[in-house]
């Protein structure tokens, strides 16, 4: 079976200038995640979907392949991840060229593990799923959520679970946002990487930082550390 990565890196970015290539301790972020990727030994294809030539010439440097920029229709805010994989698995298509199993691996995962990568790739495969993300679980009960108004008075949303333990609510998780495991065929009919039977592999908060503001990264530099035992 045919395995390809795609990482997904444009050259916009709001929040952070130049996210997807700033440098985290001595490389482009994204470097972490095609070695990553090179070092699994999973792949037969490791490609970066870009829109940005200076992004294009580092993944090249540090050992991914760049077969084609990336439209201006899938460079914007509003194009979604699903957009960018229909668009580089069509190109491929179109060139008779044929994945069976493919994983998006985000630029900004230097504290993912070959580990967790491999682990993704044994539940697709053992348990059939359509496809595999990692997951963590909330911090706190997401039942006893509230909302704060422009007066700063909060808005219980659900009253009844004011008095009830912790340890009684059931336990919810979300998107990690490090990888998606998934079979080509399903994603391309079903335009989804959350349609149809999807399996999760659990990280903790340790393994997982998303990076959105400075803060973040100052957090994601800490954590990095931690893993390295340089702390």
């Amino acid at each position: 079976m045919k395995k390809i990565c795609i990482i997904p890196a444009r050259g916009g970015s709001k929040r952070i200038s130049r996210k997807n290539i700033k440098e985290f301790f001595g490389k482009p972020i994204i470097a972490y995640s095609i070695e990553l990727a090179i070092k699994s030994d999973l792949f037969d294809e490791i490609i970066v979907s870009t829109d940005d030539f200076e992004i294009s010439n580092i993944a090249k440097k540090y050992g991914a392949k760049v077969p084609f920029m990336r439209s201006k229709k899938n460079s914007n805010d509003t194009a979604t991840t699903s957009d960018v994989l229909i668009e580089v698995l069509s190109k491929y298509d179109e060139n008779k060229i044929n994945f069976d199993i493919c994983c998006c691996l985000y630029p900004t995962t230097p504290l993912l593990s070959i580990q967790k990568l491999k682990e993704g790739l044994q539940l697709l495969k053992n348990e059939n799923y359509n496809s595999v993300i990692t997951a963590l679980k909330y911090g706190h009960p997401i039942q006893r959520a509230f909302s704060i108004n422009s007066d700063k008075k909060i808005n219980l949303n659900l009253n009844e679970n004011e008095f009830k333990r912790t340890q009684d609510f059931k336990e919810f998780y979300h998107d990690a946002g490090q990888f998606y495991w998934f079979k080509k065929e399903y994603f391309m009919k079903k335009k989804s990487l959350l349609t149809g039977e999807v399996g999760a592999i659990l990280v903790n908060e340790l393994e997982i930082q998303d990076i959105d503001t400075i803060n973040d990264w100052s957090l994601a530099e800490l954590k990095y550390k931690l893993k390295k035992n340089e702390i």
